[in-house]
């Protein structure tokens, strides 16, 4: 089933969808690739997962889940087992390279029947965020709330003309690819969310228009190419390798060409279109209501009130966002994203999803559902042998709970700062999931 979009896109959903499976090097990945067939097989998973609390993991015996792209799930990475052992996908040798500091652990998921292979696109889930937000606004003191809506104005009023172009290329318009390209560096301070769309963009158009023979290798294994978009990013921004924050992803248009054709440079030619078609698209999609028209909202001189209802995905996205760098996070943290947690953890259970995974496109990015009551776990930790394939060493007595773990978020000025954490900087993506038992505009198919 597909969303409901905003009316006047130049390009509709199915557009999009035939020219990015059909007409891309590597779109055949997103229907017919190997975590998706492991899925539905319903045979055990095997699923990486890297920790640095391996020692507090056997002490508490218990296991707890961060937030992130995957919700409330356990970040992990699939598995090939064959017949020399247990295969980590490419995104999980990528994983096991850059953070040497951490133990290798091994979990056999056994379903209770095929799971559908249903992603969370968690670009979709701003208005979640902002549902959630109004249900506990009382949680944050009338100060709070002032300076929230006074950011998020700002925000929008300094970005308003980027936004308005964006929509009306949507609808049909051609803004030159560069002025547009510089037009969303600019934005992207005041809007951190355009910084994850713009990210998500490019990586969409390395992982599936890549035709190098490393990207073909992992092709033929069913895998997308987690390296490409890892390098573009630790290439685009000073300290990505320390903490992986997209809102400081602002490349503009002569440097994103290059830093594209540095990572394969067939592809930079085209890329600064590439992206004001479809960010403009996306955009559309993941901010408007599906009731409101691209060609016709604006968003210079609204009021905060009225975008709400107009553009209630990217409001939220914003107001998720801007929560994060209040000096009271930590403290409103677990309340904000418990209530996302639990409301994940009750769709998934209801649609027998005890692996969920991120669906922006299904590049191995999982996790594990932590309070599925009709699958068994076990887990181990794991030894490396020379050729790279993983064997269980010893098996570890740990039950999931319905905890999320502490995560740690930067002030908005950092740039010699680090995370004291580490929890979450394995993920690129910082957004939880939907509520309602999660409608439809929270998941793709």
């Amino acid at each position: 089933m597909q969303r409901r979009i905003p009316d006047s896109l130049a390009e509709s959903e199915s557009d999009w969808r035939h020219y990015l499976e059909r007409s891309t090097p590597n779109g055949w990945l997103i229907r017919h690739n190997a975590m998706t067939e492991a899925l539905v097989s319903g045979q055990p998973m095997y699923l990486l997962h890297t920790t640095k609390d391996i020692n507090a993991i056997r002490a508490s015996r218990e296991l707890h889940v961060s937030t992130g792209c995957l919700v409330g799930a356990l970040y992990c990475s699939p598995l090939a087992s064959q017949r020399e052992g247990l295969r980590p996908h490419n995104l999980g040798a990528y994983l096991m390279r850059t953070k040497p500091a951490t133990t290798p652990m091994i979990f056999e998921v056994t379903p209770d029947a095929p799971i559908r292979p249903k992603g969370i696109d968690y670009l979709h889930l701003g208005a979640i965020h902002l549902r959630i937000y109004l249900r506990y606004q009382s949680f944050l003191t009338p100060a709070e709330n002032d300076q929230l809506d006074r950011a998020v104005l700002a925000g929008l009023r300094a970005a308003a003309l980027f936004l308005d172009t964006a929509l009306r290329n949507a609808a049909g318009r051609n803004t030159p690819a560069s002025e547009f390209i510089d037009q969303l560096s600019d934005a992207v301070t005041h809007v951190p969310f355009l910084g994850y769309l713009y990210f998500e963009v490019l990586s969409e158009y390395l992982m599936l228009h890549s035709a190098t023979p490393e990207t073909k290798t992992y092709a033929q294994a069913g895998e997308l190419n987690n390296w490409l978009y890892k390098r573009l990013a630790f290439a685009t921004v000073d300290g990505m390798d320390q903490l992986f924050d997209l809102a400081r992803f602002a490349p503009r248009h002569d440097r994103l060409v290059q830093v594209i054709a540095g990572v394969e440079p067939t592809l930079g030619p085209g890329v600064a279109d590439y992206v004001r078609r479809r960010l403009s698209h996306m955009l559309a999609q993941t901010a408007l209501h599906p009731s409101q028209d691209a060609a016709s909202v604006t968003f210079q001189g609204a009021d905060l009130g009225a975008l709400r209802n107009v553009a209630p995905g990217l409001i939220g996205q914003m107001i998720f966002r801007e929560i994060r760098y209040m000096p009271r996070y930590q403290q409103l943290y677990h309340c904000f994203e418990k209530a996302k947690a639990l409301e994940a953890w009750d769709y998934w259970n209801h649609e027998g999803i005890p692996t969920p995974f991120n669906g922006t496109l299904p590049k191995g990015e999982i996790g594990i559902n932590p309070v599925y009551p009709r699958s068994t776990v076990r887990v181990w930790t794991a030894e490396q042998d020379s050729k790279g394939y993983l064997h269980p060493a010893e098996e570890v007595t740990a039950v999931f709970t319905p905890h999320l773990a502490s995560w740690w978020a930067p002030p908005r000025q950092y740039a010699t700062q680090k995370a004291t954490d580490g929890s979450r900087v394995e993920s690129a993506l910082d957004a939880p999931l939907p509520t309602q038992r999660l409608s439809a505009n929270g998941v793709s198919a």
